[in-house]
């Protein structure tokens, strides 16, 4: 298994870095990444009860959908308050699912169970490849908040978690390991926008994610930190959630030892329109 992982992040990075360090624009990281989320529609139809040729049809629509858009529109930004809307919805929907458990989610349409994974892969692409174009810090910056909280809160949880978060979704997450999550996060901003004072990386630095954020101000800037982490962990365990209803342990096999493309992006389909919507926020 561990051998499998090794070689499958080998992979990926061997064909995701050249087209996210592309100098002549965001297209090569655009029909990449646009690929990886018709495969994640592919998988969260399965996930609805959707099997078969309509699974494959939903993800391969999903993809020729969002890459017309972006030829159409893909150059002009959207109004931030549609970031701020994704952002609120996010936040609702997180919160009515999780409170209402595994059970409670089977129950739903199966259409608004699609269109929820329809617009949050939508939403979450087009803040990605914005991001990108951004700069390739502040897109950084944005996925290393997702990927450190998310170790922080594994380690913080097995060393001092006694207090289980959502014990029926996912039981190894703590109250420990969210807070651990979130104090590393803030540690992962002080150091880079401390960094982003240096002489070489400085200037590389300063145009990231971070420094960005804290433009509207710092007190401002903690809130959106705290709440993109708890989005993060949110995100997780609603992927959990869903699975544990569809009565499977990944979303899939497609990415041998490391489940399916929704197991892991879950914790960045919040997070990445709520950059978008704190970057907006902060005037950045």
């Amino acid at each position: 298994m561990l051998r499998q992982r090794v070689i499958t992040a080998v992979v990926l990075l061997a064909v995701l870095l050249p087209a996210l360090l592309y100098p002549g624009g965001s297209g090569p990281f655009a029909m990449l990444t646009l690929v990886l989320m018709g495969a994640a529609g592919w998988e969260w139809a399965r996930l609805s009860g959707v099997h078969g040729g309509a699974a494959a049809w939903l993800g391969v629509g999903l993809a020729l959908t969002l890459g017309g858009a972006w030829w159409r529109w893909g150059g002009q930004p959207l109004p931030a308050a549609l970031w701020w809307l994704a952002t609120a919805g996010w936040v609702g929907l997180l919160t009515l699912v999780l409170r209402q458990g595994v059970a409670a989610w089977g129950v739903w349409p199966r259409g608004a169970r699609l269109l929820v994974g329809v617009l949050a892969l939508a939403a979450a692409w087009w803040a990605l490849v914005t991001l990108h174009r951004l700069g390739v810090a502040v897109l950084l910056g944005a996925l290393l908040l997702v990927w450190v909280a998310d170790i922080a809160a594994y380690f913080g949880g097995r060393a001092w978690g006694r207090r289980k978060l959502a014990p029926n979704i996912s039981p190894g997450k703590t109250w420990a390991g969210a807070a651990s999550g979130a104090a590393a996060v803030l540690a992962l901003a002080g150091l880079w926008t401390w960094a982003a004072q240096w002489p070489v990386v400085g200037p590389w630095l300063a145009e990231g994610f971070y420094p960005r954020l804290g433009q509207g101000g710092t007190a401002a800037a903690l809130v959106w930190l705290v709440l993109l982490t708890a989005l993060s962990i949110a995100g997780d365990l609603f992927e959990s959630l869903v699975k544990r209803s569809a009565g499977v342990k990944d979303s899939s096999g497609l990415l041998p030892g490391h489940g399916g493309v929704l197991d892991r992006i879950d914790a960045l389909l919040p997070v990445l329109p709520a950059a978008m919507a704190a970057l907006a926020w902060q005037g950045a």
